[in-house]
């Protein structure tokens, strides 16, 4: 098989269950550590005559994080592209499962085996806290309705404000993101990269966690972390 992947998640599983499978991935795919593949693009632009050069067997993509436009031309071009659609932590794992066999993994890899597990052992949150997620500013955008970084904190005991907005991903005011008066302001470092001195000073007086994008938003080998590595930073902000 020769796969070539438009997700960065997606990249690492692969890359982590079948290094040799892996011969193209986007410039954002940034895990594992060291990855050497291909390079074509971005997931918003990717080069369509790069990743005919590779001539892979199967292209992997994602409805939300890739054009549809581009995988049209991928598919005119006599390309099989598989896209997942992920909205739920439940639905994370499944589309974990489909890439992996379709990739031509013989049996399930045991870090999603471990991944599950860590979150189907996840206890029921002895609290609960309310949040703003912003995921980009200039202008500021926060989770909305049914995504996969809400389904995550959800079952880490945090409801964002924004959870049944009719958007996925509105456009909020910082004023009223601030009038809101959230417990905690959840601050990661993609797509927009939030640092401790980009962010939280929008807030003052306002509990900021700076948090790992690639924790929230990947489902693939960092999941088995997730659960504690995001419950620590949460914890460090909001006591």
């Amino acid at each position: 098989m020769r796969v070539v992947s438009l997700v960065p998640s997606l990249s690492e599983a692969v890359a982590v269950t079948l290094p040799a499978v892996l011969v193209g991935a986007t410039d954002w795919c940034s895990h594992p550590v060291g990855l050497e593949v291909a390079r074509i693009g971005g997931t918003k632009n990717p080069k369509v005559d790069r990743i005919l050069g590779l001539a892979p067997d199967l292209v992997i993509a994602n409805e939300e994080e890739n054009r549809a436009a581009d995988l049209d031309a991928l598919r005119a071009a006599g390309l099989e592209v598989l896209v997942t659609e992920v909205r739920t932590v439940p639905q994370g794992f499944r589309a974990l499962e489909r890439v992996l066999a379709a990739c031509g993994a013989p049996v399930r890899p045991r870090w999603l085996d471990e991944a599950e597990a860590a979150w189907t052992a996840l206890p029921e949150p002895a609290s609960r806290s309310t949040a703003v997620a912003p995921v980009w500013r200039r202008p500021w955008m926060v989770l909305g309705r049914d995504t996969f970084a809400g389904d995550v904190l959800a079952r880490l005991g945090v409801h964002h404000l924004y959870a049944t907005h009719p958007d996925r991903y509105p456009r909020v005011p910082l004023d009223e993101l601030r009038a809101a008066a959230p417990d905690l302001v959840i601050l990661p470092d993609e797509p927009y990269r939030f640092t401790a001195d980009d962010g939280p000073e929008a807030f003052p007086g306002l509990p900021c966690a700076l948090v790992s994008g690639r924790h929230l938003t990947w489902y693939g080998p960092s999941l088995a972390e997730a659960p504690r590595v995001l419950a620590e930073a949460l914890r460090a902000a909001h006591p």
